[in-house]
């Protein structure tokens, strides 16, 4: 197939992406709200608390580890179809659970099943997207996780607050059935050698783990999503304490600036590269942040959120695509659970440090000290490209 003279925007493509929505979509409605669930139905501890984030990100984590191995042996029809079926399981869950730990056990269920079938949809639209628009194409493609995760947070906040966490629950639980006809004419659809490149035996019986040349660029990512987690984690809290009304619609925002600038970071990324856009993101990260720490008003928070926005629309999509272009189509499974993997581990890492800093001073310097986080950022890109330059390894930096 000369993926070089297709468009992206095919049937394959747009369901891939409606799927990945979705997927993501239940994710961020139940990580926004369940925390609160947790310490009112169960009076639990803020460490018990912690656990509901942490233990989900390590399980999703651990899922990825071998997902990205049955991808490369062609077993995406299982890692696909396994996966929402324990995600599904572990959603119903929650609503059952007569104690914290069955709940906590759900949270973990419910990581294995997300990590095994979000390590599958980005790494076949990887594949199906022509390789000389690849930058715009998984622009548009992650497009959906951002989506998701800026109005994912607005929706399962809102639920809780105006319905119950049964409504939350059974609401989840039918985005994730929804996804289940989509994946299945994907598999139907989809022939499996445009997916899956043909075995080949292993080099000495032994493949590597993992690419050397995903660690910058997961590094990069994880630092960019523990600013990510402190907002998902304790957005509603600094609404209390900074009396702002409607902190939910942070999130809100948060996606409109995603909208704006998604179909533009990805052209800007195949012409000029990664520098273009991840340095420019910074900046808009670090002032989203510091402007979000003196909100005292609604109006205020809403500039926060459109200047985080910016940044994050940017930079999200342009470390995935960095990642996938620096290995093998073979190793693309990987790349994307790598990826995937740095953010949930940013996350649940956000979560935990934002709230100690939180407990010793207040959500306001929470935020001012998040943003410390992508002045590091800044500082190990621009070591790494001044690297790069010197040994002259090519790394997409520049177009």
């Amino acid at each position: 197939m000369q993926q070089g003279k297709q468009p992206f925007w095919t049937k394959e493509f747009i369901v891939l992406t409606v799927s990945n929505l979705f997927l993501f979509l239940e994710l961020q409605m139940i990580v926004s709200s369940i925390p609160s669930y947790v310490k009112n139905a169960f009076h639990a501890t803020s460490i018990q608390v912690s656990l509901v984030t942490t233990l989900f990100a390590l399980s999703a984590i651990a899922a990825r580890l071998f997902s990205a191995r049955m991808l490369e042996k062609g077993h995406r029809s299982t890692l696909i179809f396994v996966g929402l079926l324990f995600a599904l399981v572990g959603t119903l869950g929650y609503s059952v659970s007569p104690t914290i730990t069955v709940l906590l056990l759900m949270r973990m269920l419910f990581g294995i099943g997300f990590g095994m079938s979000s390590t599958a949809f980005p790494t076949m639209a990887s594949d199906v997207i022509p390789s000389k628009r690849l930058g715009e194409g998984m622009g548009f493609f992650s497009l959906s996780t951002s989506l998701a995760m800026s109005i994912g947070p607005t929706i399962g906040i809102s639920m809780l607050q105006y319905g119950s966490f049964n409504l939350l629950v059974y609401s989840t639980a039918a985005v994730i059935i929804v996804i289940f006809p989509l994946a299945y004419w994907l598999v139907r659809t989809l022939p499996k050698g445009h997916i899956e490149p043909p075995m080949v035996p292993l080099e000495e019986g032994r493949k590597p783990a993992l690419n050397r040349k995903l660690w910058i660029p997961a590094l990069l990512n994880m630092l960019m999503s523990i600013t990510y987690g402190g907002l998902i984690g304790f957005m509603a809290l600094y609404g209390d304490e900074a009396n702002l009304s409607h902190p939910a619609y942070f999130f809100l925002f948060n996606a409109i600036s995603v909208l704006v600038v998604r179909p533009f970071s990805g052209r800007i990324y195949d012409k000029k590269g990664a520098k273009a856009l991840l340095i420019p993101g910074s900046l808009f990260l670090i002032g989203g942040l510091i402007l979000l720490s003196y909100a005292h008003s609604d109006a205020f928070m809403y500039l926060s959120a459109l200047c985080y926005g910016i940044g994050f629309g940017v930079m999200q999509p342009t470390l995935q695509t960095w990642m996938i272009q620096v290995v093998s189509p073979k190793q693309r499974g990987m790349a994307n659970g790598m990826f995937l993997n740095s953010l949930d581990f940013g996350v649940a890492a956000g979560a935990l440090i934002l709230g100690i800093i939180a407990k010793a001073s207040d959500y306001a310097w929470m935020y001012r000290l998040s943003s410390l986080f992508i002045v590091l950022f800044l500082l190990i890109y621009v070591i790494q490209i001044i690297a790069s330059r010197k040994s002259k390894t090519h790394i997409p930096l520049e177009g």
